[in-house]
Order: C-alpha cells, then structure tokens, then sequence
C-alpha cells in the first residue's frame, strides 16, 4: 500500500508499505479522508518528538475492508476511526478514562497513523458513520469529539450565557456544539473580521473583538454578571486571562487551546474571589462519537463550511507547509486519500 512516511523532519517520502494483515479484534480500514492538524505540523517539524520513520495522521475517515468493528460495522460500511489508543486494563481505564490511559497513545504519534490507503486499527475504535454526513467533511467529526468531551465536563446547561475566545477551527466547533447543548446566548470572540463573520453564519447570537469590545458585551448581555461558561481556544496565557476577566462569580472556564508557555501573568486574585472552576479537558471518551455522528446527522453541526483545502497524498508536504503558513482565511485542510 501507499503510505506518506516522515523520514526526518519536515521531510515525507511517499512509500510502498505492506499491507496490514488484520487479527482478531482488529478492523481494516480503506482509508478515503483524513484532516491535517497542529500535532500533524509539529511533529512534522520535530516539534513534539516521535520515533521516525513514522506514518503521520489520526483524524480519518473510510470504509471497512475486512473485520467487524464493536458496534457492528463491517465491510463495506462507512467509518470513522478514533485515534486514541488504550490498553484496557490500568487504573485509568478501569475507570472508564480510557482517553488518560497510561499505556495509551495517539494514532499517528506513537504508532503509524493514517496518511496511508489502509489503516489496521481496535474493533473497539471504530465507529460507523452512516450513509448520510458528507465523507470529505467527517474527518473533522474526531475534531468535535474533543470539543464535545470539553464541554460535557464543563456541564453546559440549558439557557446559559457561553463566551468562546478564538475562533479557528476548534473555536467555531464550540460555538456550534454550545448551542446544540442548549446554551441561550453564544459570543464569539476574535481579532479577525473574517472570523467573526464565519462565526454568525455558524450560529454565534453575538461576536466581538478581544479586550473591552467583548467585556462590554459580555456584561450588557448577562445584566453586569458575566459569562456561565468562557472557553478559551487559542491557546495564549493572556487569553486565558481574559476568560478570567469575563466570566461572573461561579463561572466556569475551559482553557481548551494548549499552552506552551511556561509561565505568564493571570489576575489570581479574580481567580480566588470569582470562586471560579476551571475545568481542562484532553482527547475524548469513546462514546463522543457516536454522540458526535448524531448532531451532525440531525443538522446540529454544519461541518462544511470548514473545509477550505484539500489535498492528494502525494501533496501531504505541501498541505503540511500550507497549513503551517500564516492565513486568515483558511480553516481545515483535509488529505484526499
């Protein structure tokens, strides 16, 4: 089979692979899309270390070639793959926190992912998609699965006031899940004009600009309180910051953008008196996709509108630099396999 295969940093050869031989409890996938994300660039670059050569890749998409999945798929049915990897016997997964497994790993990161024709993944990672949701869109379905999960902990309620800062990718995600969950009033918050506007045709009531723009609106808007829920989904501690700011005493904020940074300034003292909850969230459960698969099926997340590029296999080089170049305008960019 063809497989992209990172042979040293930002350097992709394609390659013949073998074929997987699919066991017991196993399901091979014929791969037919799969997105590209920030783990893909930074482990492109070298960024986040990985064992090489590696084949890069865990949001995809296809069609089950031999084996049955846990939920029934088999082949010739639609699928997507979770790419979270658990070993089903640790404290963690005992539990049910299969995504904390501490013998897990992602797809693509500890082990060959999907740039590739074929994918051998778990019975028990493997979710049928349905004939109805677009397939060049539903790779972003393992995106929305880590917003879900975010906002489930976070118990978005029915009528609650809900501010997302940073609209990319994942923010506008937010914004689509929060009022699927029943939020009344969802803010979107960013410095880009084009941003703002994606956000009120994805379901936004209000957007604003960074700083006083969105505090005020904010306030207007919960009688002086501030916001039940703010996510944060940039990923810069000055955000974060903000969130603080914004939120009303007893609030709960969702730091969702992964920080670098090691140390930053935050009004601790707002931290303290706010009593506010500050709920973090990785990866996603199993049973977020299904859940996922269903607000999309029943229209309560448009996913196309993110898809602004897509690719061929052999352009993954080009599709990764693409991504990593600064744009205003570009959203997901997803690999035609």
């Amino acid at each position: 089979m063809k497989a992209a295969l990172l042979t040293e940093p930002s350097k992709i050869s394609i390659s013949d692979m073998p074929m997987p031989v699919c066991g017991d409890g196993q399901v091979l996938v014929k791969i037919s899309h799969v997105g590209i994300c920030g783990t893909d660039t930074k482990i492109f670059d070298g960024g986040i270390p990985s064992n090489m050569p590696l084949v890069m890749g865990h949001e995809a998409v296809g069609e089950i070639v031999e084996g049955q999945a846990e939920d029934g798929s088999s082949p010739g049915d639609p699928v997507i793959i979770d790419p979270v990897l658990h070993c089903g016997n640790c404290f963690y997964c005992d539990k049910g926190d299969t995504h904390l497994c501490e013998n897990g790993g992602l797809v693509g990161r500890e082990v060959d992912g999907v740039f590739a024709e074929y994918f051998l993944a778990p019975a028990g990672n493997v979710f049928a998609l349905g004939t109805k949701i677009d397939r060049a869109a539903a790779p972003l379905i393992q995106v929305m699965t880590t917003v879900l999960h975010a906002q489930n902990r976070a118990k978005i309620q029915t009528g609650e006031v809900v501010v997302v800062l940073g609209l990319g990718v994942t923010g506008l995600l937010q914004i689509q899940v929060a009022k699927a969950l029943g939020a009344k009033v969802v803010i979107g918050v960013s410095r880009n004009a084009y941003k703002r506007g994606l956000a009120d045709k994805m379901g936004a009531d209000v957007t604003a600009e960074h700083g006083e723009d969105a505090k005020q609106k904010v306030l207007e808007l919960t009688e002086g309180r501030g916001a039940d829920v703010v996510i944060e989904a940039v990923g810069y501690i000055s955000v974060l910051a903000e969130a603080m700011d914004i939120a009303r005493i007893g609030g709960r904020i969702i730091p969702f953008g992964i920080y670098a940074a090691l140390e930053g300034k935050l009004p601790f003292y707002q931290f303290y008196f706010k009593e506010l909850n500050i709920i973090n969230a990785r990866a996603a459960l199993p049973s977020d996709f299904p859940a996922c698969i269903k607000l999309v099926e029943e229209g309560k997340v448009d996913l196309g509108p993110f898809i602004t590029h897509t690719y061929s296999l052999d352009e993954l080089s080009e599709a990764i630099k693409h991504l990593m170049a600064p744009s205003d305008e570009r959203l997901k960019v997803i690999l035609e396999v």
